[in-house]
């Protein structure tokens, strides 16, 4: 380079002038690109916030939307997080104002954790049971300066209640002791000092219609005078107080007992030692620091993946239907906005820049939807605890926390929901003509032809994948499957939409008009159709698999005694029942019974030998036995050979050890339990009392005898040696007797057998099923020989599943609410044709009727959508399911294909209340309006 004079540079060829250095052009493009970015989603952001609140019915409905599902799941966070307690909670609650709490285990040594909530005994070989020490003992044990009070965690308490035996919970403990007060509190009245005291939390207060200071009757005879309110925070159930002079000495093997000490030092890891070796577990202090706040998920050191999976999968279908219904909302902002968004792209904006304006209304109000329903949610939460306490956990919460991760997920997944909303207008937008939307014009839809094969393709695949699911019983495979279905189906109903409205032009003026509108704005009535297939969908195809299971499990049903026949249960375990005579004069005063059979069960004779348990049961002929067990692990082919032999054709997981109920009876019971012919009876009587045996099972007969098997086991100490004789008696085989399989001793034979046999029940034919009063008059007149309970069998369980109805009902509101929702839009944009129709001279009613069909194109077409999408979805899952087990023995009954008609029918109604309701909501006056040029 060379200076001239007059300061004139001049460049040498080859050189080029020093530039000052700088980032690089790569880096400045970079820069440029991101702030412009951040500027054209400052700019977005402002003008969607602007639309918000112009259009502010619009804005109120995507809100609500938005916040409803929000607050519920907040509310279900913070419910649950509060409800889950912390280690230090668990720990403070059992203990109070003691230094630590001993619950006995037995008479073995333990080995525990270090906070007590594990343990495990050591020595298996050696478990004994053991008495529970007394508080004497446990103090010695503890050291001197050591106290301790015994606490007895359930102790059973009968009371009269309106002249009817109740049972309820009661635990024994000194309350008037500060050790044992610190685990409760005593909101009224004072503690119990005396046998005849007791304190009662309100639920038993409630129950014993009593209040504090009145008198209860026990079910012995005594009396307890009620002295205070108690409140155990780990169960606001039903519970009582007693004193523990009121409680009998603990039995032996009871784990019921434990004691809360106060210790003069801190318990060391020494003592704690010594009382496990002495089988205590301790509870205690531990000192260790623990961050709830950190924890993922609350109560729950691992979180189940499976549970964790499949409420994921079902948070997406409800964010799905949260999309599909706000869909409508965004799709008609951006047709009433086209002349705004065509002034954008005048003015340069992009395809780019105009969804993202659209996407920020979705952005704002998923936003303000969040925040809205986290603060709704949380407040519920909070001031709800005290009701959410009692009636649905029915223990007290440790805090107020509210589960912070789960609320960033459900204000993210609100936010997404309303991003998802709007992407389809937005994208809608970014491609609209410009000149027609600086007129006002609209764009006719375009069908396009690769929706309708990616929907066809999603719709086949997840078909595909529920079913497989369903082989391999995995409920997120499942869930995975449904939601492509449903997915397909949404992107295949635009294309099904402008299909029927083809159909329009051989209706009447309101259905096609409804029709024609459905098809010009297939933005909006799509995502509604698609809301309403979804749930209806959901809902049949979960009540069809409902309803087929409880058809299965009817179909399976096996009472111990036959329809219309009651069976009266004695549960005291000593003594003696009560006569015959006693039981049929009960039975004829209060429940109309002409008729008692006993049901004499089989047992060693004590007088034998006192330490001998038997067991009976028939054995099969050498050639009724099928050589294959479950458990032999089978080949494919061996199990073809199975299911083929007829020796083998038993179903159900207990093949190998089918339950035989054993009686011992002389004729009396028989006509009662298996309802035989008269024939058959006569002869099935001749045979025991000829000392024979009666088999409902002719597979156990051979050659008119039965072979009793009875296996005699010896209770020694740490060994159990058992011994088996079969003996073949006389037999006689009932094939059309109902009930399970019964194998009927006659008293000759068991006495042969070196049996004995005790009443435990009665059967009683019963003209009509008792009611509660009927059965509690029996119960009391029997009351001097012990507890009684009867079991009326009313036949084959009910198929109907309160789940179904549920599913109904959430269907038809949403059905109802998307319709709504759906025929509000539409009449708020298509405010110009009904000018136009008032101009030509429609009636006033004609608007009404255009309303009604818009509903009904909207809730008609989604539930026909639905049910047929439900019903194929619950035939591919159930037909999946059987054929998985047309391969499998032991043969496992398939399930039959039920259609929930009643369920249906209500799916089918729902439509036509949508349209009513749009019908009488919709005013009848056209309006007039001037265009604005």
């Amino acid at each position: 380079m060379t200076v001239r004079p007059g300061g004139r540079i001049r460049l040498r060829a080859g050189s080029r002038p020093a530039l000052p250095p700088g980032p690089p052009p790569s880096v400045v493009d970079g820069r440029r690109r991101g702030a412009e970015l951040i500027g054209s989603w400052r700019a977005a952001l402002r003008i969607a916030r602007r639309e918000a609140r112009r259009a502010r019915g619009r804005t109120g409905l995507v809100l609500a939307m938005i916040t409803l599902p929000v607050l519920a799941s907040t509310f279900l966070a913070a419910s649950y997080d509060m409800s889950e307690l912390t280690r230090d909670e668990r720990t403070a609650r059992q203990l109070g104002v003691a230094d630590a709490k001993l619950n006995w285990a037995g008479d073995f040594p333990v080995v525990q954790d270090e906070w007590g909530e594990d343990w495990f005994p050591r020595d298996k070989e050696a478990l004994t049971a053991g008495v529970p020490p007394t508080t004497e003992v446990v103090t010695r044990l503890l050291g001197p300066g050591s106290r301790a009070a015994e606490v007895r965690g359930w102790t059973p308490v009968g009371l009269r209640v309106d002249g009817r035996r109740n049972s309820f919970i009661g635990r024994a403990l000194d309350l008037s002791d500060p050790l044992a007060r610190g685990a409760a509190r005593l909101p009224q009245g004072r503690a119990p000092v005396a046998a005849g005291e007791i304190a009662a939390n309100r639920a038993a207060l409630r129950d014993l219609h009593a209040r504090l200071g009145d008198t209860v009757l026990g079910a012995d005879g005594g009396s307890y005078r009620v002295v205070g309110v108690v409140e155990f925070p780990d169960d606001l159930g039903p519970l009582i107080a007693l004193h523990p002079s009121a409680v009998p000495p603990p039995d032996p093997g009871s784990t019921e007992t434990s004691w809360l000490v106060d210790l003069p030092k801190t318990m060391d890891a020494g003592l704690v030692q010594r009382l496990n070796e002495r089988g205590f577990v301790v509870i205690r202090h531990t000192g260790a620091e623990e961050h709830p706040f950190l924890r993922a998920w609350p109560g729950a050191g691992t979180a189940d993946m499976s549970a964790l999976g499949t409420g994921v999968l079902i948070s997406g279908l409800g964010l799905l239907e949260v999309v599909l219904l706000v869909g409508p909302a965004f799709a008609v902002g951006v047709r009433r906005r086209r002349r705004d968004l065509a002034l954008v792209a005048v003015a340069g904006g992009d395809a780019a820049q105009l969804r993202r304006v659209v996407l920020a209304d979705g952005v704002v109000l998923g936003l303000l939807g969040a925040a809205a329903g986290l603060l709704l949610g949380v407040a519920t939460a909070f001031a709800a605890r005290p009701l959410v306490e009692q009636y649905v956990f029915g223990a007290r919460f440790g805090g107020y926390r509210c589960w912070p991760v789960a609320l960033v997920a459900v204000g993210g997944v609100a936010v997404l929901a309303g991003v998802l909303a709007a992407l389809a207008p937005a994208w809608t937008a970014a491609r609209q003509d410009v000149v027609a939307g600086l007129a006002g014009r609209r764009t006719p839809p375009r069908g396009h032809g690769r929706w309708l094969a990616l929907g066809s393709a999603l719709t086949a695949g997840g078909s595909m994948i529920a079913a497989f699911g369903a082989t391999q019983n995995r409920t997120w495979v499942i869930l995975i499957g449904l939601i492509l279905g449903e997915l397909g189906l949404v992107f295949c109903t635009p294309t099904l939409i402008g299909l029927l409205a083809r159909l329009g032009r051989a209706l009447p003026l309101a259905p096609r008009i409804a029709l024609r509108d459905a098809s010009r704005n297939r933005a909006s009535a799509a995502p509604a159709i698609s809301a309403v297939m979804a749930a209806v969908a959901a809902s049949v195809a979960l009540g069809t698999y409902l309803a087929s299971d409880s058809a299965r499990d009817a179909r399976n049903f096996q009472p111990g005694v036959p329809s219309g026949t009651a069976q009266l249960f004695w549960t005291e375990q000593d003594g003696r029942p009560p006569p015959l005579t006693e039981v049929a004069s009960a039975a004829r005063a209060h429940l109309a019974a002409d008729i008692v059979a006993p049901m004499d069960f089989p047992g060693c004779d004590p007088a034998h030998r006192p330490a001998e348990t038997c067991s009976v049961e028939p054995v099969l002929p050498p050639d009724q036995v099928c050589p294959w067990r479950p458990g032999d692990g089978l080949s494919v082919e061996q199990r073809r050979l199975a299911r083929a032999d007829p020796r083998c054709q038993l179903s159900g997981p207990g093949f190998d050890s089918e339950y035989v109920q054993v009686l011992v009876d002389d004729g009396t019971a028989l006509p009662v339990l298996t309802r035989a012919s008269a024939e058959q009876t006569a002869t099935a009587t001749a045979v025991l009392r000829a000392g024979g045996a009666v088999v409902t099972d002719p597979r156990y007969l051979h050659r008119g005898s039965v072979a009793v098997a009875v296996d005699r086991t010896l209770q020694t100490e740490g060994t159990q040696p058992a011994a088996r004789t079969v003996s073949v008696l006389t037999g006689y085989a009932l094939p059309d007797a109902v009930g399970p399989t019964r194998l009927l001793l006659s008293s000759a034979a068991a006495t042969r057998l070196g049996l004995t046999w005790y009443t435990r029940s009665w059967a009683i034919p019963v003209p009509d099923a008792p009611d509660e009063e009927q059965q509690q008059r029996l119960a009391e007149a029997l009351r001097p020989y012990g507890e009684f309970v009867l079991d009326v069998n009313r036949g084959r369980p009910s198929s109907k599943d309160p789940l179904l109805l549920l599913l109904v009902a959430a269907a038809g509101m949403i059905t109802v609410g998307a319709a709504g929702i759906a025929t509000g839009l539409a009449a708020a944009e298509g405010r110009a044709d009904l000018s136009i129709l008032a101009a030509v001279g429609a009636s006033p009613q004609v608007r009404r009727m255009l309303a009604l069909c818009q509903a009904g194109v909207i809730a008609g077409l989604g539930s026909l959508l639905g049910i047929v999408a439900g019903l194929g979805t619950a035939v591919i899952i159930l037909s999946s399911r059987n054929r998985q087990y047309a391969d499998t023995w032991p043969i496992q009954d398939p399930y039959p294909i039920v259609v929930p008609w009643t369920a249906l029918g209500v799916l089918v109604v729902v439509p036509l209340v949508a349209m009513l309701g749009a019908g009488l909501f919709t005013r009848s006056r056209l309006p007039i309006e001037r265009r604005l040029d």
